[in-house]
């Protein structure tokens, strides 16, 4: 009988869920369901004792929004409490009824609470949320990414710059929160400011189908929501150890070929180590009223890397102090303020030596580079409730991430490395070039967000309006320039015989020539990007079991130069949103959803420091005469510099961008970017712990914002010099002459336009796409005290001629700057992306044997991605599509296959799509984690100890895709590894709380 009474509270606790639509705000959560009709409903958090009331309508039904997460405990008439969490993103059920023979609620809400998130009859999108305790009991990485990476269509991006992907998407389109805080890198979109793991209570990853509440993403989302203090004094320690032993060695791979030098790519003399140590505190500083959370984390770390070649080493030391704080005021039960703060500000000092690798010593010492990161943050928020029925919440924070890399040897010592394709590399393995020590650019760059927003929430019968504003303002104060005399970089190559030394320069070269390729490069400024969007959201209970949710989106993006103008100002970009969610059995068991969405995104400020204030970036070649010995100003060791000859042809400054002038560079009628999605599924629950689901998600984009190369322009006879527009599509610039000696505004179709081959054919650039379908299922398990269980599986294509606004293939990460559209042949291609790996296997498990033991795993299994090979020219054309240089430039589809050294119109080519050179290898990562619990009452003593990648799989996740240095001219490197799986390694946690 027992049973199967809650049985049957479980099912009216999940059929009321459709009058009960989620709150989609970053930090808050609600509680919604049934009672008797007049009843008063009294929730209270058992932590702060903060209490809220509201009415039960005439249809029995009830919702308290803008909670807190955290646990609480809820009164209506005559019914028993009830205890009940809320979860972040959240809105948790609670049915109670004065009348009714249900006595035993709090057996109903810890059986069911599994049930009630998986199977969410109210939720129209697709997301995961994962707490503090269920991370504990897995073998996890202390980083949001590792969270996100426990969802499904979530994986690791390229290897070369990190990041994630959602959806197909690329790592350079998503967002991220921290109790409402948007904490993105606004500059290029692929970093965020960090936190310690033990800063946050609850993570919730959004795959799709967010509120319009939500923008300025096509990819995922990342919401995270700080701890916070209660009544009760608690406290605690945990030191975090992950020291090199624990580690397994990274493979070396060595390649030898017949006729190209030898290939390193050694890292088995690496290591690193990380400690940290974290104290925090909680509490009330006045009971009821106002509480408190204070947390500070040193973190201790060192490591010593060589490169790939094992000549040169280089060790990194750094020792930072995170702090982080919360405070909580409830003015009133109606009116609360919260504050949060954290520090993320840090350095490091990478030293550079000499390096013997068959006797593992370190040589002469080259210098030390400094790096400064981070940066101060915080938020300030007031939620009130007006009334039973209106909620307004206004918050400001601002967001800081700094970043300085210099060097003593900056003034001293340019950038001088070798290509592999020059013959004489061989000779100079194992010898220094150059005195800098790591031979980047000097950059320093300030980044400030400051965002304000308010959010209202208004209930009218069966509809729940949701509305609100904001605005965020980023500032970026950046320099950039190459070190040494002149401020140049210099590379070693050699250009083959034939070779144009500049585009249109008519210098060929009458043989093989080996050459420096001086490269001067200088931005800086500072630059203003302002987004504002507002948004309306009806939540409309057509019936007691189908719910449809209607909203609208409202986005503007404006870029400014460094004195105010703007230029980039695109407006009312409108982003229609809807969704249902239908309970097709009454129950609550069994759910039916779609979403139906269109996702904005904005330009990155990149782009502002690259074109609004003007970028130098000019190439020169010299003749290469050898090379010779010097010292090191600092150190006083010997390094080989270059013999640089006379120059060769003509500086080519094809690439400056920018200048007081934008009208030319960026169109009157720029539009954004944008993605469609469509999302359908199906949930159902198996009985109170066992649920599964299957769904489907379909995205589309079509429209990209690019420098695209324009050598020509019917309209436009004075031509445009790397324009950022819409390629594929009609664009309006302002063009110096239009034939009569004067200016004006022209017309560009660069679908039809834009391009001229050297045999005189006019050409257009294709329009941009690409396309993700998955199918998604899974099963899951809710935790019960002593297991739990979660797995997935996820098949998904990933096609077009475009990744986004990075290029994973070529391991380009300037976003919106990529090769996609340097040259019609790189974009001309289309096929699967980088991103698609066909088949994703998930599963996430914990057991706890007993009081003292518990044991955790994850596997995630993948299939490989696409090898794509990359030529250097196509037919009709004498112009390059891309660079000769191993992970540079963009690149042709096409590979000469015959005639090659003859002229261009002699040539035979044979055409390739996208990944047409097969698969990398599955990858298989297997996590294990033990904890030991002191087995005393009242004492929360606890050891964890983590391995991640446990089979120690070093499996290739990217190869070398350049085919061709010069027409006919083939790499024997072409699809050998370049990067790999990290080897095993392991983490020890002991914890104590109190």
């Amino acid at each position: 009988m027992r049973k199967s009474m809650l049985t049957a509270a479980l099912g009216l606790c999940l059929s009321s869920l459709v009058a009960a639509p989620a709150l989609a705000q970053t930090a808050t959560g609600g509680v919604a369901g049934r009672a008797s009709a007049g009843d008063t409903v009294v929730v209270v958090n058992t932590a702060t004792g903060l209490s809220r009331t509201a009415t039960v309508n005439k249809d029995g039904t009830y919702r308290i929004g803008q909670l807190p997460p955290g646990n609480y405990k809820l009164t209506a008439g005559a019914a028993a409490p009830v205890a009940f969490t809320v979860d972040l993103g959240s809105t948790t059920t609670v049915n109670v009824r004065s009348d009714a023979g249900l006595t035993n609620l709090d057996a109903v809400q810890v059986i069911g609470s599994g049930v009630v998130n998986h199977v969410d009859v109210h939720s129209t999108g697709t997301a995961t949320v994962i707490d503090r305790q269920e991370l504990a009991r897995l073998p996890v990485a202390q980083s949001m990414g590792s969270v996100a990476l426990l969802a499904p269509g979530v994986i690791k991006g390229n290897s070369s710059f990190g990041g994630i992907s959602f959806g197909g998407s690329s790592v350079a389109e998503n967002q991220i929160y921290i109790n409402g805080l948007n904490v993105t890198d606004f500059y290029r979109r692929q970093g965020n400011s960090s936190a310690p793991f033990a800063f946050f209570d609850q993570f919730q990853v959004k795959t799709g189908g967010y509120s319009v509440e939500f923008g300025r993403s096509t990819g995922g989302v990342i919401n995270a929501s700080v701890r916070s203090g209660g009544n009760e004094f608690h406290g605690g320690a945990e030191l975090t150890f992950e020291p090199a032993a624990f580690n397994a060695k990274t493979d070396d791979h060595v390649f030898t070929h017949p006729t190209a030098p030898t290939t390193y790519v050694r890292g088995s003399h690496d290591r690193s180590s990380l400690t940290k140590t974290n104290v925090w505190a909680s509490g009330p500083i006045l009971k009821d009223r106002l509480f408190f959370f204070a947390m500070f984390e040193n973190q201790d770390f060192s490591s010593g890397n060589t490169d790939n070649t094992g000549s040169d080493w280089s060790e990194v030391e750094s020792s930072n102090g995170f702090w982080g704080t919360r405070l909580d005021w409830n003015l009133t039960d109606n009116h609360a303020l919260s504050f949060m703060a954290f520090s993320d500000k840090g350095d490091s000092t990478a030293s550079a030596y000499a390096y013997d690798w068959d006797s593992a010593a370190k040589g002469s010492y080259g210098g030390d580079t400094l790096n400064d990161f981070g940066g101060k943050n915080w938020t300030l928020t007031y939620t009130g409730h007006f009334g039973e029925n209106f909620v307004a919440k206004a918050m400001y924070g601002e967001n800081d991430r700094n970043a300085y890399t210099h060097s003593l040897l900056d003034d001293a010592c340019n950038s001088i490395s070798v290509d592999a394709s020059y013959a004489g590399a061989a000779a100079l393995v194992g010898k220094t070039v150059g005195c800098h020590p790591t031979g980047s650019s000097v950059t320093k760059m300030n980044n400030t967000r400051k965002i304000g927003r308010m959010d209202f929430e208004w209930s009218l019968g069966n509809h729940l309006l949701r509305f609100g504003l904001d605005q965020e303002k980023l500032t970026t104060d950046q320099s950039l320039f190459y070190p040494g005399p002149g401020g140049d970089a210099l590379l070693a190559m050699t250009l083959n015989a034939g070779v144009e030394i500049v585009d249109g320069s008519g210098v060929f070269l009458s043989q093989n020539t080996d050459v420096i390729r001086k490269r001067h490069k200088v931005s800086g400024g500072s630059f203003e990007t302002v987004n504002n969007a507002y948004y309306l959201e009806d939540n409309w209970n057509i019936t007691d079991s189908f719910l449809l949710n209607l909203g609208v989106r409202i986005d503007s993006f404006q870029n400014r130069t460094a004195s105010g103008g703007a230029f980039i100002d695109i407006k009312n970009l409108v982003a229609p949103r809807g969704g249902f969610s239908w309970d097709m059995k009454g129950d609550g068991t069994t759910k039916l959803y779609g979403n139906l969405g269109r996702y904005y995104l904005p330009v990155t400020n990149i782009i502002s420091t690259s074109f609004a204030g003007g970028m130098v970036d000019e190439y020169s070649f010299y003749n290469l005469l050898g090379w010779e010995q010097a010292t090191n100003p600092e150190t006083g060791a010997t390094y080989l510099t270059p013999k640089v000859g006379t120059q060769i042809g003509p500086t080519d400054t094809s690439m400056n961008t920018g200048g007081d002038d934008l009208r030319g560079i960026f169109p009157k009628d720029l539009k954004a970017v944008f993605q469609d999605e469509a999302i359908l599924g199906y949930e159902r629950a198996i009985d109170e712990a066992w649920s599964w689901g299957v769904n489907a998600t379909y995205r589309r984009m079509t429209r990209t914002i690019e420098d695209t190369r324009i050598t020509t322009a019917a309209n436009c006879p004075s031509g445009f010099n790397w324009p950022i527009i819409n390629p594929g599509e009609k664009n309006t610039l302002w063009c110096d002459d239009t034939g009569n000696g004067q200016g004006g505004w022209v017309e560009l179709d660069t679908s039809v336009d834009g391009y001229k081959k050297t045999n005189g054919e006019i050409i257009g650039y294709k329009r941009p796409k690409r396309e993700y379908k998955a199918v998604e299922f899974q099963i899951d398990r809710a935790w019960d005290g002593k297991w739990a269980f979660n797995a997935s599986y996820l098949w998904s294509k990933s096609t077009g001629n475009f990744e986004g606004p990075v290029n994973s293939d070529t391991g380009y990460n300037d976003t919106g700057m990529v090769q996609y559209y340097d040259h019609p042949a790189v974009n001309e291609r289309y096929g699967v992306l980088f991103n698609d790996h066909r088949h994703q296997v998930k599963l996430r498990g914990s057991y706890k044997l007993n009081d003292m033991w518990s044991f955790g795993s994850t596997l995630t299994v993948l299939s490989g991605g696409p090898i794509t090979a990359y030529g250097t020219y196509w037919p009709g054309d004498n112009r390059a599509a891309g660079s000769s240089g191993e992970f540079s430039g963009g690149g042709s589809g096409w590979i000469c296959v015959s005639n090659c050294t003859a002229p261009y119109a002699q040539r035979t080519y044979q055409y390739s799509e996208l990944g047409a050179f097969g698969r990398m290898p599955w990858t298989y990562d297997l996590g294990a984690s033990v904890t030991w619990t002191l087995p005393v009452p009242d004492v929360d003593l606890k050891v964890r100890f983590s391995v991640f990648n446990l089979l120690n799989q070093q499996t290739e996740v990217r190869v070398r895709t350049r085919y061709e240095v010069t027409p006919g001219v083939y790499r024997e490197t072409f699809g050998e590894g370049s990067n790999w799986t990290a080897p095993r390694s392991a983490q020890l946690v002991l914890t104590y709380n109190f």
